[in-house]
């Protein structure tokens, strides 16, 4: 094989390594704690969401997760649905100002959620979700930092509480958010609902988290499919030398 021929070959492949390295590091590079609401998360209702936790690490797993809640912002309740292998923690705060809910006033609010591995974990290459009953959301705000801290079993502690400003690059561990979308007729937050409404409500609200159980639990499959994807650019690539290689035997 000549000079030329060798050449070719060893750029080719070298491109496709360079591209399939960049999409392994695409890949994780966006993999952050996030919130997602089940539904809709309306101003003054209640909602179920999912705090997505990712393993960003090849060689640790995830053993603690810790969310905060604004106190500016209080949320009476705050629910974690029960998860196979994990234990949850919820902590309240004294309120500076009492909190009206029901016709009832509410002195301290859900300030944090802790949940620390009890037989599972979150391994390299997986993810868990967390679900949380939310309400009452308040009415004047339109959207909630959750700040998180992400602890690995080699002690590494990830803090994902930065916020993003208007304008800017997202920050390296940007806080989740969960964003409220306009109250409804039947989440609004002008006259409180009935006692008998707001137990109604809450009672389909909790079956609602139940139906997200199995998927909560869910394993990623995030990083197969992004092997495949690296593999499908390696034969790409070797595709494109053996043309380079044909294309010159055919010119000599």
């Amino acid at each position: 094989m000549s000079v030329s021929r060798v050449s070719a070959v060893r750029t080719a492949l070298a491109g496709g390594i360079a591209l399939s390295s960049v999409v392994l590091l695409s890949g994780t590079a966006f993999a952050h704690v996030s919130v997602q609401p089940q539904g809709e998360a309306a101003k003054g209702g209640y909602a179920t969401v999912n705090i997505k936790v990712p393993n960003e690490r090849d060689n640790a797993s995830t053993v603690k997760l810790e969310v905060n809640f604004p106190l500016d912002h209080p949320l009476a309740s705050v629910m974690p649905q029960p998860i196979p292998g994990w234990k949850a923690e919820v902590t309240k705060s004294k309120l500076s100002k009492p909190l009206e809910l029901h016709g009832k006033k509410i002195n301290e609010a859900v300030s944090k959620v802790t949940w620390t591995a009890d037989g599972s974990k979150i391994g390299p290459g997986q993810f868990q979700q967390f679900p949380l009953s939310l309400g009452q959301l308040p009415e004047d705000t339109d959207e909630l930092v959750l700040k998180a801290i992400q602890t690995y079993d080699n002690k590494e502690v990830v803090r994902w509480i930065e916020e993003q400003k208007d304008g800017a690059e997202e920050p390296e561990n940007p806080a989740p958010v969960l964003k409220l979308s306009a109250a409804s007729a039947d989440h609004h937050g002008g006259a409180a609902p009935s006692a008998s409404a707001a137990t109604d409500e809450k009672a389909g609200h909790d079956d609602k988290a139940g139906d997200h159980e199995e998927t909560a639990a869910s394993p990623s499959t995030d990083t197969t499919a992004r092997v495949l994807g690296v593999v499908g650019i390696l034969v790409g690539a070797a595709g494109v030398a053996f043309g380079v290689l044909a294309g010159r035997r055919r010119s000599a």
